[in-house]
């Protein structure tokens, strides 16, 4: 396994790492495809590399790119203010529970903390299990809605 940045080339993959970190419930059938081309997700790759906030890095594992997390300085769920990125995570599903997650995220904030950076944030619903993890690097809730908590990490 490799984590590194990902490369201009390879922006296209977070249209997929997108649909792939909609959460879907237990039981419940997951969205068609074409879900990430509604115009709020749509603003999480859409000219990725040309905004204050756009960085991304994968995972890869036998050259093929298996999971990414990805900030931008959007207006999307998880927005507190201007000045802070917001968080997008995903992995293939077999690449879950290994620790990668938490490795990819802890990644991420030690480059947004070396890019003088002062928070994070990000936006996750709240049968997510992966509120834990977001716990457990720093995220801390700041706010909620009847589906989703808004979590931000200072950095």
């Amino acid at each position: 396994m490799k984590i590194r940045q990902i490369e201009p080339t390879e922006y296209a993959v977070l249209k997929d790492f997108l649909y792939e970190a909609i959460f879907t419930p237990e039981g419940v059938e997951a969205p068609s495809k074409d879900i990430v081309d509604r115009p709020e997700l749509k603003l999480y790759y859409e000219d990725f590399g040309k905004g204050r906030g756009d960085h991304a890095i994968v995972v890869e594992e036998d050259g093929r790119i298996v999971g990414a997390v990805w900030t931008r300085i959007m207006n999307d769920y998880g927005h507190v203010d201007d000045d802070t990125p917001s968080f997008a995570i995903s992995l293939y599903k077999e690449c879950r529970g290994k620790g990668t997650g938490t490795r990819l995220m802890l990644e991420m904030l030690d480059f947004l903390r070396a890019q003088g950076y002062k928070k994070a944030s990000l936006a996750v619903q709240k049968a997510n299990y992966a509120v834990r993890m977001y716990e457990k690097v720093g995220f801390r809730t700041i706010s909620e809605n009847d589906e989703e908590y808004i979590m931000v990490c200072e950095l």
